[in-house]
């Protein structure tokens, strides 16, 4: 079948893609936050909670710079715009396959998000692992074409597919757990809601609520795969082993108050401008 720009898979996909060039710019800076959070050497006590994000921060800023808070931008612009446009491009083609306008299910809804989740995070994978590694600052990489090549060289294809298994189990999870949850807040809202101005500010609510559940359900698988794609050698059961025996039970959930901050707000703001786009051009999200 012949695609146009016309076609609703098409829209989708640059409704989506326009909603993470818009979420990635602004809370970047959590994302490093919480990627340094995680790698922090067993030697270093990064605090807890407020104080360690805070003592993180500042390190940042002084070490380089206000610009620093960005560091990782560029492969998270290369892996957000395509990777949420074919995120939400799959959703909406799945479930316009096999919903059509019927409104999903708790099962239907984290089903779908699920399955586009993980189309979207197999294809963009290559591109996360070099964003982790720009982040964690351990690398001196200068672009993120130099990063894939540098990759591709000194350690083989393969290493652009670490902690594959630990971000299938950190983003399926998550994408099902959000869309669920959701789905089912916006469901629940009064009719005169959903039709009023005030619609993007309760869908946006509800992503808020939905995001914060779903961001400390997957925290663990999070930062097991920061570790595997920082440290290339580490498997996941080792990676699991290594966080465990270094900063036992807790080390699971380093830097989750960031990470929780970020997913919650890019992924409430990715749907809320999604949804307003697609209802903009006359499509049902």
């Amino acid at each position: 079948m012949e695609l146009s720009l016309a076609h609703p898979a098409i829209k989708a996909f640059m409704c989506g893609s326009l909603s993470g060039t818009c979420s990635t710019l602004l809370f970047q800076p959590l994302d490093l936050i919480k990627t340094r959070l995680q790698t922090l050497q067993s030697g270093v006590q990064p605090g807890s909670g407020r104080v360690g994000m805070v003592t993180v921060l500042l390190s940042v800023v002084r070490t380089e710079k206000l610009l620093g808070l960005w560091k990782g931008v560029s492969p998270s612009f290369v892996r957000t715009i395509p990777g949420v446009g074919i995120y939400f491009s799959t959703y909406y083609s799945l479930k316009q396959h096999f919903l059509q306008d019927d409104r999903p299910g708790a099962m239907g809804a984290a089903l779908l998000g699920a399955g586009a989740r993980t189309v979207a995070g197999v294809f963009m994978l290559p591109v996360t692992v070099i964003k982790t590694r720009f982040e964690c600052g351990r690398y001196s990489y200068r672009s993120v074409v130099g990063a894939l090549r540098s990759v591709c060289q000194t350690e083989g294809p393969a290493a652009l597919f670490s902690g594959l298994m630990a971000t299938l189990l950190r983003d399926v999870p998550f994408s099902g757990i959000y869309v669920m949850f959701y789905s089912q807040a916006k469901a629940t809202l009064p009719k005169e809601i959903s039709t009023s101005p005030s619609a993007p500010l309760a869908n946006f609510s509800c992503g808020i609520l939905a995001g914060v559940l779903a961001s400390l359900i997957t925290q663990p698988a999070d930062v097991v795969k920061t570790h595997v794609q920082v440290n290339p050698q580490l498997r996941t059961a080792e990676a699991i082993r290594y966080i465990y025996m270094e900063h036992g039970l807790q080390g699971f959930f380093r830097g989750a108050v960031p990470r929780s901050l970020r997913r919650t707000m890019m992924a409430a703001m990715a749907w809320t401008v999604y949804e307003q786009m697609m209802a903009h051009i006359g499509l049902k999200s």
